[in-house]
């Protein structure tokens, strides 16, 4: 848990973790480092201080530097004001769709606008669509692909085929919406190829890039150039939670008339097309889409002003962006072969594919997951799927009062895969002790004991 890494140091000792926790699934909640947290205190301190002249001083000059911190990360083809900060990446998503579906014609049964979306969608922005649907704003069209088995060309044909099929219903499709890296299973999609697809057929894309900015490149985003693109800045990029960027470029920001919850940015579109650029003391000129996020009321904007920090602790102290996603990809591509190989198993792949050049993977846990109709009263290895989520209710906090760690576990395609996530505070020896760990786990759950408490 302390071996040196590439990096120079014992990462680990960077960041506030709790002495025995190791953390093998970075990729739900992110961490930042301790300077970070630091920034993090003295600005909360100064925001105490005086706290209306902070708000309305402070705060302005500070969140633009926040922005331009992120565009060296985004590559030189986006503006700054194409760049905003929000909270996370599911209030990004329904900015978007909130504000572009109430462009749409209301939908008939078999007709009215349609939304693409794939079948691993994050599960707030699949209720985000099925809401939408249920008022009646748009239709959600699911496009099923399932992994490993899709390669890359079949996740980009199954998007072009589900358009056609829509279609040929009677609907419009306006838009898909789609990931870059999928949250579970934890697998890369080819976005760049799904956004030029969107491009062909005439519809917008939507990219919920939550695992995206600290994880992989995108330093051609502007050339990529989705039409709405959202990424958490607290999952990889070593900052507090509650921080996302969303990029809209200029030609698409006519779509988003409000922020969520509307707030002192909003015009009426009569007032908003008189406007131009606002001069002001304490912050550079700005655009209406600037604007409307840059106060969106009494909330805590110390995560966001952090971002310069991280990017600075992320470049002085790890060396760059590409020496951590090249060390993380590495090591998250050996310790899951690694853990595999403890288990007996394999880790989710597809030679076609890309899917694994990302700092996630997926491992195949060793036991069954059946209906309980399927499983014969003696069989011990194997799990009903109606007692899954039970069953992983209770070996989540046994997995914490035994070992102080967490373990992302999901049932998919018939099978329970656990995704494990590398980052530069872990090494090679963390996941030799997260296989021998999962090892002893799935045999206390062979036990059975956990039905007695479930």
């Amino acid at each position: 848990m302390t071996a040196p890494t590439p990096f120079g140091k014992p990462m680990r000792e960077l960041f506030p973790f709790a002495p025995t926790y190791r953390n093998i699934n970075h990729g739900s909640y992110g961490t930042y480092p301790t300077a970070v947290r630091d920034a993090r205190f003295q600005l909360l301190n100064d925001h105490e201080a005086r706290a209306e002249i902070y708000k309305r001083l402070s705060i302005p000059p500070l969140l633009t530097k926040a922005r331009e911190a992120l565009l060296p990360l985004l590559g030189p083809d986006v503006s700054l004001d194409e760049v905003v900060i929000v909270p996370n990446a599911t209030t990004g998503v329904n900015t978007v769709l909130q504000n572009v579906s109430a462009k749409w014609s209301a939908p008939a049964p078999d007709a009215g606008d349609a939304v693409l979306y794939f079948t691993p969608i994050y599960g707030a922005c699949g209720k985000t669509l099925q809401y939408l649907g249920q008022v009646g704003r748009l239709h959600p069209v699911e496009v099923h692909v399932t992994f490993p088995q899709d390669d890359d060309d079949a996740v980009v044909q199954k998007l072009r085929d589900a358009y056609a099929a829509a279609t040929a219903r009677g609907l419009k499709v306006r838009m898909a919406l789609f990931d870059t890296i999928v949250s579970a299973p934890g697998v890369l999609l080819p976005w760049e190829r799904l956004t030029e697809a969107c491009r062909e057929l005439g519809i917008l894309s939507l990219v919920d890039g939550a695992h995206g900015i600290g994880h992989i490149d995108l330093t051609h985003l502007g050339k990529v150039s989705p039409d709405f693109f959202v990424s958490n800045v607290h999952k990889w990029l070593f900052t507090p939670r509650g921080c996302a960027v969303f990029y809209v470029p200029l030609r698409n920001q006519h779509y988003i008339d409000t922020s969520l919850p509307t707030s002192w940015g909003y015009e009426l579109p009569a007032d908003r097309n008189k406007m131009a650029p606002k001069p002001s003391v304490v912050a550079p000129p700005s655009t209406y889409f600037v604007d409307l996020f840059g106060d969106v009321g009494t909330m805590d904007y110390s995560q966001w002003l952090c971002i310069p920090t991280a990017v600075k602790f992320r470049k002085e102290v790890c060396g760059g962006e590409e020496a951590i996603r090249t060390y993380c990809i590495d090591l998250v591509r050996k310790g899951s072969e690694r853990v595999a190989a403890i288990l007996g198993t394999e880790v989710m792949d597809n030679p076609r594919s890309n899917m694994r050049q990302c700092a996630m993977a997926n491992v195949r846990l060793p036991f069954s997951v059946l209906p309980a109709a399927e499983i014969a009263a003696d069989d011990a290895t194997t799990v009903s799927v109606e007692k899954f989520e039970p069953m992983l209710g209770w070996l989540t906090k046994y997995s914490y009062d035994k070992f102080d760690t967490y373990f992302r576990i999901t049932y998919y395609e018939g099978h329970p895969w656990v995704r494990v996530s590398a980052q530069v505070y872990l090494d090679e020896e963390d996941f030799e002790w997260a296989g021998q760990t999962l090892k002893a786990l799935v045999d206390v759950v062979m036990t059975g004991a956990w039905k007695a408490e479930v």
